[in-house]
C-alpha cells in the first residue's frame, strides 16, 4: 500500500490525476485527469482503438448515448440482478461490501467486524448499483432512467443497425469506448474502483459452435496488447479463469487479466463468452428479430458473443505502477542530486504524455532561445512537445524524466554557430547524439514507429 500512496501523491504533484471537486473537500469515487493524465489516457485509448479496430477488417466502431431506454436494463437483467451485498454496522452505520470484508478478514459473514469501530453488522442485503436519474420535467416513476453501468448493452441494441448498414457478417466485432457509472458501496484504491469510469469494450459476434475458438483467440490477443504494445512485463500479468460457480449468469466462460498492483493481483480486463444471452433477451423484450441470416447456407441464428472489456482507469493505474521508478542518488551528475531520490517514469514512449522536451542550454542568450522556439514550432505540429527554459539543464532533464518524456533536445552554441544540429537525449539510456535540425522530424517518426 505504501507504493500506491506514492503513486497517488505523484499523480497529484505532477498533474496526472486530481481528486474531483478538490477545493470543496472532494467527492468520493470520482477523479479528474490533469494535463498529463488526460494525454496518457488518450494515448491508451488510441492504442486500443488502433489495435482493436483499425488493424482488423471485421471490427467497426460505435459511440452510443449514456442514457438509454430503461427497458434495455430490464431486458439485460440489470434492474433486478445488478447488485452487490451490503453490510451496515449496527454501531456507526458505516456501509461496506460484504464480500470484500469476508476476503479481507478471512471469516464468515456472522463474525465480521466493522473496520471503522469494530462493531457487528446487521444481516447483509443486496444493493443495486444503477445510478438513477429522471428524464423530463416531472420526477416520477414514469420518468425514471439510468446512467449506463456498462457500454455493452448499447452495442447489442445497435447490432441490427450495424448489420443492416455496414455489410458485415459473423465473425465481426463492434467496439466502443465510453463512460459508465456504478454506485459503488465502497469505492477505493485510488482510480482502481470508482463510481464514474471509462471502458474499452468489444462485442465480437460469432457463429454458435465457433465461440470457444474465438474465446481463446481473444484471451491471447488481449494479453499480446498489454505485453507487446503497452510494454507491461509479462510476469506482472496473469489470466485467472473463473469457475462455473463464480461465472455471471449470462456467461459460458470468463478469463480475467490481472495485474500485480501494490494492492495485490487485481483485474484490469475480463474476456467473457456471453453465449447468445444478450441478443436473446433483447429479441424477446423488443420484439425485433435479431437473428443473422446466412445467405450461403440458408441458415438463421443468433450469434454468440465474445466480450473483451477493460477499464481505462485501471490500465492507467497499472501503467503508472509499472513505470514508476525511484533511483537513489539520481542519474544526472551534479552535487544537487547526489543525496536525492530521482523519479523516472519509464512509460512506453508511444504512451508518454509529452513526447519531446525542447531545452535551450541557457536562458539569457536570445540567439539560443530563438532557435529553440523555432525547433519547438517545427516539431509541435507532429508531436506533443514541451518547451522548458527554467533552471539548470540537469534539473530540466530530471523534470522530464519524472513525467516520462522519452526524448529531450538541447540547443547550444554549436547549434547556432557551427553545425545547425542539436543534442537528443534518450530518457532510459541517457545516451546523447547530435541530429541535424532538418532531419529531426524523420528521426522522431522512426523512433516512435520503431523503424
Amino acid at each position: 500500500m505504501e507504493n500506491l500512496e506514492k503513486i497517488v501523491s505523484f499523480c497529484k504533484r505532477k498533474g496526472f490525476v486530481f481528486q474531483s471537486s478538490d477545493i470543496y473537500g472532494g467527492f468520493g469515487g470520482f477523479y479528474d485527469y490533469g494535463p498529463l493524465g488526460v494525454e496518457l489516457k488518450n494515448n491508451i485509448k488510441k492504442s486500443w482503438w488502433n489495435y482493436t479496430v483499425y488493424k482488423r477488417a471485421n471490427v467497426v466502431g460505435l459511440d452510443s448515448s449514456i442514457i438509454m431506454n430503461p427497458k434495455i436494463w430490464e431486458a439485460s437483467g440489470h434492474t433486478k440482478t445488478f447488485s452487490d451485498p451490503l453490510a451496515e454496522c449496527k454501531e456507526c452505520h458505516k456501509r461496506f461490501r460484504t464480500d470484500h470484508l469476508i476476503k479481507e478478514q478471512n471469516c464468515d459473514e456472522a463474525n465480521l467486524k466493522c473496520p471503522n469501530c469494530k462493531g457487528l453488522f446487521m444481516p447483509s442485503r443486496q444493493f443495486n448499483l444503477m445510478l438513477r436519474t429522471y428524464i423530463g420535467p416531472v420526477e416520477d416513476d414514469a420518468s425514471v432512467a439510468y446512467l449506463r453501468p456498462e457500454t455493452a448493452q448499447a452495442i447489442f441494441v445497435n447490432y441490427r443497425n450495424i448489420l443492416d448498414t455496414q455489410r458485415v457478417k459473423p465473425p465481426f466485432g463492434i467496439a466502443q469506448i465510453g463512460k459508465g457509472f456504478r454506485n459503488e458501496i465502497t469505492p477505493g484504491n485510488f482510480i482502481f474502483r470508482t463510481r464514474e469510469f471509462e471502458q474499452m469494450e468489444l462485442e465480437f459476434f460469432v457463429k454458435p459452435g465457433e465461440d470457444e475458438k474465438f474465446f481463446e483467440y481473444w484471451v491471447n490477443e488481449r494479453m499480446r496488447w498489454y505485453v507487446e504494445v503497452l510494454g507491461i512485463k509479462k510476469e506482472n500479468l496473469r489470466i485467472a479463469y473463473q469457475s462455473k460457480e463464480d461465472l455471471a449468469h449470462y456467461a459460458k466462460a470468463c478469463g480475467d487479466i490481472e495485474y500485480k498492483f501494490p494492492i495485490g493481483w487485481s483485474e484490469i480486463e475480463g474476456i467473457a463468452n456471453r453465449g447468445d444471452f444478450d441478443l436473446t433477451q433483447h429479441e424477446k423484450y423488443s420484439g425485433v428479430d435479431l437473428k443473422y441470416f446466412d445467405a450461403e447456407s440458408g441458415e438463421s441464428y443468433l450469434p454468440y458473443v465474445i466480450e473483451p472489456s477493460c477499464g481505462v482507469d485501471r490500465v492507467v493505474l497499472a501503467l503508472l505502477c509499472e513505470a514508476y521508478t525511484e533511483i537513489e542518488g539520481g542519474r544526472t551528475t551534479t552535487t544537487e542530486s547526489a543525496k536525492e531520490i530521482e523519479t523516472v517514469l519509464r512509460l512506453n514512449k508511444n504512451l508518454s504524455p509529452v513526447k519531446i522536451a525542447i531545452l535551450p542550454l541557457v536562458k539569457n542568450k536570445e540567439i539560443i532561445t530563438e532557435k529553440a522556439k523555432e525547433i519547438y514550432n517545427l516539431l509541435s505540429s507532429h508531436f506533443y512537445c514541451e518547451y522548458d527554459e527554467a533552471g539548470t539543464i540537469g534539473r530540466r532533464y530530471r523534470r522530464q524524466d519524472e513525467i516520462g518524456t522519452p526524448y529531450c533536445i538541447t540547443i547550444d552554441f554549436d547549434t547556432v554557430e557551427k553545425d545547425n544540429s542539436v543534442t537528443v537525449r534518450d530518457r532510459d539510456t541517457m545516451a546523447q547524439e547530435r541530429i541535424e535540425i532538418d532531419n529531426l522530424i524523420m528521426y522522431f517518426y522512426k523512433q516512435f514507429n520503431n523503424l
